[in-house]
């Protein structure tokens, strides 16, 4: 088996590979596209970090290609859908930077507590201004910790040995796992209140873009100081900003920023801000990390059969994988939208499979519901292998049952999700073994395709719902892909699902929910 190592690895890394019996690995770097292109044919492996872009013109040129290791966390880079459909496996090293990350975030707390770049300058300019740069110690304040996963829960081991008081929030790990790592577990609105340092370890998705706004700033204390190290567009850069002047934040610490590399962004002018150029990850030991980690696994994939921390394939054989790969994409569907229904701490997921081909070994399907629930949250950090165990960890109760009633389809797959503030109840089935449907969300019967950009709407059981509706989306020139109505009893509550072309903006949806006899409105990517 070959292995083209395309990116810079560590040599750690490089020499696992070589160790190993059968298997021939070749070294080149920084290989323009055309190249690569050319000679991916002949490889059955692939190892890339982010500098190389793996697109579907290459996945399609790589005849021989079984598996592509990213050696980091991100697979931006790689066309996964491409590779999927090539039956290509993609793997990443989710773990190697966790230390690194959390470590940075601690030096940016320290830089910014005792304005150290500043005094730093100022000394190079042959100043003394030792009052000017007066800061403040750790010991005893208030540090809020936003998401609790493996890099927040580092910081907070960090934090606390500095004789921090550290107060966490993240809605989807259960409270006695902070509890755990000496963290007391509050609701946001606690955190934004008491806390001195606010750091936020989250992933960039719709539901956390600019989770930290012009509100969110509003209800922090006087003198708070913000810290990101996670992903560039959780914080709301012009209400940061903002802040700042009005000297209700009093710094800053920026690792990343919402256009990767900032371009006459004004908080680079501000003295209270410090910034690095994304160096979470950048340490040596962390590239050492990486490196092995996905020379590992490699080795385990080919040497033994092992898929670890891949992002697009379930845990089973291939032959059993093609019989059941229709339903896989089904239950991830169901999965996706009730995490984006519901709202609260997930507590159980209750899944029934019932018909004809749901009779067999069908818990193999369960990892890709949950693959489905988990991703809006986590988005890279979970996939069809490490699924069950994410929810296990989290405390999500996973139910299984058959049902051998057929109902209304000849397959049907339905899907409970309970939390501690709802619950929501969806359903699937496939029409010709192949055409994904929702047929069921919330007790109401539809036809939904499960694909692109959703609205659900809720609304009374008036005339002119759906005309109200495509007016407000007509004139922000949103088209409307698909329709399908429900409703349990004729002038009782109606739902409305529209597949639509585009996203909706904000103001969009809005608008939509103020309109007359409308109840709610969620936008759900699929």
């Amino acid at each position: 088996m070959k292995i083209l190592v395309a990116d810079a690895l560590s040599k750690d890394g490089v020499e696992i590979l070589e160790r190993e019996d059968g298997l021939k690995v070749d070294v080149k770097t920084g290989l323009p596209v055309n190249e690569l292109i050319d000679c991916i044919s002949d490889y059955d492996g692939l190892i890339v970090r982010s500098k190389t872009k793996v697109t579907g013109e290459v996945i399609e040129a790589g005849k021989n290609l079984k598996v592509i290791g990213r050696a980091g966390v991100g697979v931006d880079n790689v066309d996964v859908p491409s590779a999927t459909e090539r039956g290509i496996v993609v793997m990443n090293a989710p773990a190697g930077n966790t230390i690194s990350t959390a470590e940075h975030t601690v030096a940016m707390i320290l830089a910014l507590s005792r304005n150290v770049p500043r005094a730093v300058s100022s000394l190079r300019e042959g100043k003394w201004e030792r009052k000017k740069f007066m800061g403040v110690e750790l010991f005893g304040k208030v540090l809020g910790i936003v998401g609790l996963g493996r890099i927040g829960s580092e910081v907070a081991k960090r934090a606390i040995a500095f004789g921090m008081r550290v107060i966490g929030y993240d809605p989807y790990i259960p409270p006695e796992n902070a509890g755990r790592i000496g963290v007391e577990f509050v609701e946001l609105k606690d955190l934004l209140a008491r806390a001195d340092y606010i750091t936020v370890h989250v992933p960039l998705t719709s539901e956390t873009k600019y989770f930290i706004g012009e509100k969110e700033f509003e209800q922090m204390k006087q003198g708070v100081r913000i810290i990101n190290c996670a992903r560039g567009g959780i914080i709301d850069e012009k209400a940061l900003y903002e802040a700042i002047k009005d000297g209700k934040v009093a710094g800053a610490a920026l690792d990343v920023f919402e256009e990767g590399q900032p371009v006459n962004n004004p908080l680079l002018e501000l003295e209270e801000v410090v910034a690095t150029p994304h160096l979470g990850a950048s340490t040596e030991e962390a590239q050492v990390g990486v490196a092995v980690d996905i020379a590992n696994q490699m080795v385990d994939f080919f040497k033994k059969g092992i898929i670890r921390n891949a992002v697009n394939l379930p845990p089973v054989e291939p032959e059993i994988f093609e019989g059941l790969k229709p339903y896989f994409k089904l239950a991830e569907k169901l999965g996706s939208l009730e995490s984006q229904l519901v709202e609260g701490r997930m507590k159980v997921v209750r899944i029934v499979y019932s018909g004809e081909d749901l009779t067999g070994e069908v818990s193999v399907i369960t990892p890709a519901l949950l693959k489905g629930l988990l991703e809006p949250i986590l988005k890279e950090a979970v996939n069809y292998v490490n699924a069950p165990v994410i929810a296990k960890k989290r405390k999500i109760k996973v139910v299984e049952s058959k049902s051998s009633q057929v109902e209304d389809y000849t397959n049907l797959l339905k899907v409970e999700l309970e939390t501690d503030k709802s619950k929501v109840e969806v359903a699937g089935t496939l029409f010709g073994k192949k055409d994904a449907r929702i047929v069921s969300i919330s007790g109401y019967h539809v036809d939904a395709i499960p694909e692109g950009c959703m609205l659900i709407c809720s609304h009374e059981d008036k005339p002119g719902i759906v005309g109200q509706i495509g007016v407000v989306l007509g004139k922000a020139s949103i088209n409307i892909a698909g329709m399908t109505l429900g409703r349990k009893k004729r002038g009782e509550k109606e739902m409305t699902v529209l597949n639509v072309d585009s996203q909706v903006p904000e103001e969009v949806l809005r608008e939509i929910e103020k309109g007359q006899y409308i109840l709610d409105v969620k936008q759900v990517k699929l």
